[in-house]
């Protein structure tokens, strides 16, 4: 239980610098943060693998480019569900989660010791 509240604030913390860094995405204050966070974790956990396992022909046509697109689409689907977390776009929504992937590996790679 308590790996998966320290994987939940990390995601908030990288959440945060995510928007702070890319002008397209916006967060309203920490706890909308906290809420995107965890429905992001939420989304990614089941919905995120259903479409990858649909799209698996064309992933590996596109020499898995079509997952950027997917995370991207994970991020806005999570901008239209909690308030206080907008997304400007389809590219921003790239960009975001590519970033956001990998400030939280690098805060979970220094927070954790594995």
């Amino acid at each position: 239980m308590r790996g998966i509240l320290v994987r939940w604030l990390i995601n908030t913390v990288a959440l945060l610098a995510t928007a702070s860094i890319i002008k397209g995405i916006e967060v309203k204050g920490v706890w909308g943060a906290l809420v995107a966070a965890g429905v992001l974790g939420i989304v990614n956990a089941f919905i995120r693998p259903v479409l990858i396992l649909l799209t698996l022909p064309f992933n590996v046509l596109t020499l898995g480019l079509l997952t950027f697109a997917i995370n991207g689409l994970m991020m806005l689907l999570v901008a239209k569900v909690v308030d206080g977390f907008v997304v400007h776009g389809f590219w921003a929504a790239v960009v975001g989660s590519l970033l956001l992937s990998l400030i939280s590996g690098f805060i979970s790679m220094v927070v954790t010791d594995r």
